[in-house]
């Protein structure tokens, strides 16, 4: 129980006090996310940087309407996505995707997920799964978005 407390207040600290809220620019691709069930809303923003081969995310900001869950859950998400590379960020999204869809019988990576196992206990309830995925979503939907804008600006430098 006392573990359940602590996940618990993980998720309202990231909650009263989000990291990387506010939109901000720079920005390669921007989308908005709403799921249906419950009103809650993302609109997020994401900022690639090239390294060696493996694009790296340089930013993502957000605003973000709805319950503790989906807000505290897009915090954690950036948090721990800004500044690795997308390979080490799908990584990341996969296993935190296996943990919800676990539905409470999973054995959450610690090593992976950080804060965001914080989430186990959301994975029991269906009902408020779409809420901690929706941040989630919105990173891969802008990330497939913003790459797909530099290989379109590609395509027109090698015709130029």
């Amino acid at each position: 129980m006392q573990l359940e407390s602590m996940y618990q207040e993980i998720i309202l600290e990231h909650y009263r006090r989000p990291l990387h809220a506010g939109l901000r620019e720079p920005f390669d691709a921007e989308v908005q996310h709403v799921n249906p069930t419950c009103g809650d809303e993302v609109k997020l923003r994401v900022t690639l940087k090239d390294t060696a081969g493996d694009p790296a995310i340089a930013d993502i900001s957000y605003e973000a309407l709805g319950c503790s869950i989906s807000q505290a859950s897009t915090s954690v998400m950036a948090d721990m996505l800004i500044g690795r590379t997308l390979t080490e960020a799908m990584a990341v999204s996969d296993e935190f995707l296996r943990l919800m869809q676990s539905r409470g019988e999973g054995e959450p990576d610690e090593e992976v997920l950080g804060d965001a196992v914080a989430f186990e206990g959301v994975s029991r309830y269906p009902a408020r799964i779409k809420c901690a995925l929706l941040g989630w979503m919105a990173w891969k939907d802008a990330t497939a978005r913003a790459l797909g804008e530099r290989s379109a600006d590609e395509a027109d430098r090698e015709r130029a």
